[in-house]
């Protein structure tokens, strides 16, 4: 799996052979594409993607290109998925977040537990890894929140606007996070 800003972007640089394989660095070209999806967004219109496959040139290995809007396995968007997040982070509870998303409270639960403990640690190093690559000064500031969870999420986001800001980027603050994250901003669901 393979994380880009947007499907005209991965087309662009699938064309121009600029996409390398992660495993061997070879040049990936177009093989199909992933079967179609839809995906809810906020509001109540979902969204139906069908994500681009490439296959190495070199080594044969398929790989989806999977738009950082959109989260590994998860049928919400970043952005409903990222609201629910930043609203746990701000003290609400599943049912009011549920509620405020029109989504079940058993699967806002989910979320909110998939995002603690290693993986909430795991975020926060991502939001200072790329904080750093974007303005390190973003980390002489005392911001911290009282939450693991809090505290990555203000950090992926300060990164995520400065981005914006220097790339003149017209990508919504949660596809820039969605990239940082490589589509991983909820760990992907147990297998049962």
């Amino acid at each position: 799996m393979f994380v880009v800003a947007s499907p005209e972007q991965a087309e662009a640089l699938l064309d121009a052979g600029k996409l390398r394989c992660p495993g061997c660095s070879g040049a990936l070209r177009p093989h199909g594409y992933g079967r179609s999806r839809r995906v809810r967004s906020l509001g109540h219109t979902p969204v139906t993607v069908r994500p681009r496959r490439a296959r190495c040139f070199t080594c044969a290995i398929t790989h989806v290109l999977l738009p950082a809007g959109l989260v590994l396995r998860r049928a919400d968007t970043a952005e409903v998925i990222g609201t629910a997040l930043a609203a746990k982070a701000r003290g609400d509870g599943h049912r009011t977040i549920a509620a405020r998303l029109d989504r079940p409270v058993s699967t806002v639960r989910r979320w909110l537990r998939r995002a603690r403990g290693a993986h909430a640690d795991w975020l926060r190093e991502q939001g200072v890894q790329h904080a750093y690559r974007s303005d390190p000064d973003i980390l002489n500031h005392d911001l911290s929140w009282p939450t693991p969870l809090g505290d990555a999420l203000n950090l992926l986001a300060g990164a995520a606007l400065i981005c914006q800001q220097r790339w003149d980027s017209r990508l919504p603050v949660w596809t820039l996070i969605g990239m940082f994250t490589r589509g991983r901003l909820l760990p992907p669901p147990l297998r049962i």
